[in-house]
């Protein structure tokens, strides 16, 4: 295996006036046997979550449902698009999780996943109109039946919509969580543009990149869950690292999966990322270790756009022959286990084994 260095991203001031540490880690020299993934041990993580916090999450759900109300009928048209289209919820029931792990027993949580899943659907909405993406969850995306104007301004509003039940909630140190992680979204949204098509991009680069549109969510929704049971920092700080860990190994694995996968399963046309030129970690390994007519592939296909019938299955050829989807996946492997490790603070008990079967689930969906 290979060698894992930790890095200290600073984030800005957290919650108590204090700057927020974010963990993550940069792999480097993986080599040696691939381990395989226990047999089914990840195979019900989703379920037995569900399972904890079901009477909860219909109660957000519900809220969810109440708060999309507008008298400007396009909007629960548009917004009710995108949730019908299903998804896990895994990010509201993060907070939910977390917030029973940490002995939460009111009701304030309900709210404030609620608020999580507004924040990821008005990202949903926008990334599809920045990727001109057709079909999301097997389903047309709403800037497909809608146009992009609609799909930008509803997403606004859904961002509105979260920004009000943080104000109503009334604490200052969950407003700081989740407004640094809306921004921080943002920023990944933008840094993302600087990396489009450019297949000189550094796997640190990439990597900052999902930190900040993916991972940036994982880590609130977790910490909101310790904040709003008045935890201590350590806590805090755990449930963020828990998060944010997972997020990039979240993301790692779907990148490998846009290569490996089929439309069913991902829910979106395989090679999407190909065809809009997308530079992921995949692509970042293959281009490093293929030789310059291997380059100049990438460089033809992925910066000028210049793609021709067989090309995806030559790509997908040259990431099998570098061990670039492999070696994603050992790197999700990486992250997965330093999200575990976050989680040794707390005792055991019910939530925290399902969120440790959450990670595997997470890494176990590339086979």
């Amino acid at each position: 295996m290979g060698a894992l260095c930790s890095q200290e991203t600073r984030a800005g001031k957290g919650p108590r006036g204090t700057e927020g540490i974010r963990h993550v880690a940069v792999v480097v020299n993986l080599g040696g046997e691939r381990k395989v993934p226990r047999a089914g041990g990840a195979k019900n993580a989703l379920q037995n979550l569900l399972a904890l916090v079901d009477g909860d999450l219909k109660a957000v759900n519900e809220t969810i449902v109440r708060r999309m109300h507008s008298s400007v009928e396009l909007i629960p048209q548009l917004a009710g698009h995108i949730v019908a289209a299903g998804g896990k919820r895994m990010r509201p029931m993060l907070t939910l999780a977390c917030a029973r792990m940490c002995g939460y027993r009111g009701q304030r949580h309900i709210g404030l996943a609620a608020c999580v899943e507004f924040i990821h659907t008005a990202t949903l909405l926008h990334d599809d109109v920045v990727d001109a993406s057709d079909l999301r969850r097997g389903r047309a995306t709403a800037n497909a039946v809608w146009g992009n104007k609609a799909s930008v301004l509803v997403g606004d509003f859904m961002f509105s919509r979260a920004f009000q039940v943080m104000v109503e909630d009334g604490s200052l140190a969950v407003l700081a969580i989740l407004s640094n992680a809306s921004a921080v979204i943002a920023e990944g949204e933008v840094l993302q543009l600087t990396t489009a098509n450019d297949t000189e991009t550094s796997e640190q680069a990439y990597l900052e990149v999902i930190r900040a549109k993916t991972a940036a969510l994982f880590a609130a929704a977790c910490r909101v869950g310790a904040a709003v049971a008045d935890r201590p920092k350590a806590e805090e700080d755990a449930l963020e690292a828990y998060g944010l860990n997972l997020g990039i190994a979240f993301q790692l694995v779907d990148d490998a999966l846009d290569y490996s996968s089929d439309t069913a399963t991902m829910g979106k046309e395989v090679g999407d990322d190909f065809r809009d030129g997308k530079i992921t970690l995949p692509v970042v390994l293959s281009f490093l270790r293929g030789d310059e007519n291997e380059r100049e592939f990438w460089r033809r296909t992925l910066e000028k756009l210049e793609q021709e019938e067989g090309d995806l299955a030559r790509a997908i050829e040259l990431m099998r022959k570098h061990n670039a989807l492999a070696d994603t996946i050992e790197r999700a492997r990486h992250y997965g286990r330093i999200a575990k490790d976050s989680l040794g603070i707390f005792p055991d008990g019910a939530e925290k084994r399902a969120l440790v079967d959450l990670v595997d689930f997470a890494i176990e969906r590339a086979y």
